[in-house]
């Protein structure tokens, strides 16, 4: 019989939560197939799975009204519609991107994020800014990964339409002080949007207690199919500027056929979320740590190991569920290689498709050059096992032997 290996690797994507299956299973076994904009009896019940869906969301993270939900088709759809529903509201207020200003030439519309956000984010802000359409200030993390409000703040210009900065960041699990930053922002009467797309199911996420005007939810990372996420809108942001242009779905927000199925799934797992989150943040933080005790004690003393998500730190929070460790000496890509049948996690960020082994957020953050190729990015889940757990840690510690050994 084949092993299977222990899962460690829930910030890439996590394994389906028996939730999600139970919501997808009258698609496949009773049939269910209408179009949710038709009127007929199947479309009727269509919609009324997508408007159950869209409640049980908007309820997770404390929408005041079902309609500040709008479903979409992954995380990096709902970063791109809130940075380009900002500027163009930004340009509504402001007019069009043309407008002068004395003899200081023309204005573009700025948006202050932070120096370690997902590249759905940080790619967009390059390649608006490389077209001449705005300009972008990326203010930089401190040792522990926070992005200050302070320096927020000295960021922030006349013209700034935005402030996007992310929940909790992917790689190490810092969770941002995204209330402070909200703030700030305001005071300067200027929109923030968030990226909750790692903390969403991990810990709580409230837009009433943040004070965001948007916030990104994606499904595959607490229990969902890949394919379907959610955009929230603060209802002052309305008539909000839609991204996709067509049928006028998602009230004229989002043209494009409702993928029925993958929105039960993820309403099924923000209900389970929203009713039991305080167990899943347990449960994730207890298998986090066990793994952090175990990979501490058991490796050879010639290794040296350091922790570069902020678990112990003072001044700064964490995901209950992340572990970035580095490791000189030690080829981390290697090392998964090695124990691929073991154990599956990533080497930093799985997020980075094109193979490059050293990471900008842990460079931001000034971790030593030595660590950063030996960083592995560690993550439990909801249905992770203490068993799991050591086997994973035994075959990690002897796979870091095994390359200290052929050095």
């Amino acid at each position: 019989m084949t092993r299977i290996p222990a899962y460690l690797d829930h910030n890439a994507t996590t394994k389906l939560w028996p939730e999600a299956k139970e919501a997808m299973r009258p698609f496949i076994d009773e049939g269910i197939h209408g179009n949710p904009s038709s009127s007929h009896a199947s479309g009727r019940a269509a919609r009324q799975i997508v408007e159950q869906a869209r409640n049980r969301v908007a309820r997770l993270v404390g929408a005041r009204s079902d309609r500040e939900i709008l479903f979409c088709s992954c995380g990096t759809e709902a970063d791109n519609h809130a940075l380009h529903g900002a500027l163009e509201l930004w340009q509504r207020k402001n007019g069009d991107t043309n407008m002068r200003r004395g003899q200081g030439g023309i204005v573009l519309p700025h948006i202050v994020t932070g120096g370690v956000e997902h590249d759905a984010v940080l790619k967009w802000l390059q390649h608006h800014q490389q077209r001449g359409e705005l300009t972008y200030t990326a203010v930089p993390p401190d040792a522990n990964g926070v992005i200050a409000p302070n320096s927020i703040k000295t960021a922030l210009q006349d013209n700034t339409a935005l402030v996007t900065v992310m929940h909790s960041n992917n790689e190490v699990g810092t969770l941002q002080p995204v209330r402070e930053i909200a703030m700030v922002a305001k005071e300067s009467g200027v929109l923030i949007h968030c990226d909750a797309a790692q903390s969403c199911g991990k810990v709580p996420v409230d837009v009433q207690k943040l004070g965001v005007d948007l916030l990104t939810i994606v499904g595959h990372k607490f229990g969902a199919p890949k394919g379907v996420a959610a955009l929230y809108i603060r209802p002052h942001l309305e008539p909000f500027p839609a991204l996709l242009i067509g049928g006028g779905q998602e009230d004229g927000r989002r043209s494009g056929t409702e993928n029925t199925v993958l929105i039960a799934a993820l309403g099924a797992v923000a209900e389970a979320a929203d009713k039991e989150g305080v167990h899943f943040q347990a449960h994730m933080s207890a298998t986090r740590d066990r793994l952090w005790l175990n990979l501490k004690n058991g490796m050879p003393e010639a290794v040296r190991l350091r922790m570069h998500s902020p678990i112990d730190a003072v001044e700064a929070d964490c995901l209950p569920n992340t572990l970035s460790i580095g490791m000189v000496g030690i080829d981390a890509r290697k090392l998964l290689q090695e124990v691929e049948s073991e154990v599956e996690a990533s080497a930093g960020s799985a997020c980075h498709g094109d193979g490059t082994p050293v990471s900008p957020v842990l460079t931001a953050m000034g971790v030593p050059s030595e660590y950063l190729k030996g960083t592995l990015r560690l993550s439990t889940g909801r249905d992770t096992t203490f068993e799991e757990i050591d086997a994973a840690s035994q075959a990690l510690i002897k796979g870091v032997k095994a390359q200290l050994l052929h050095a």
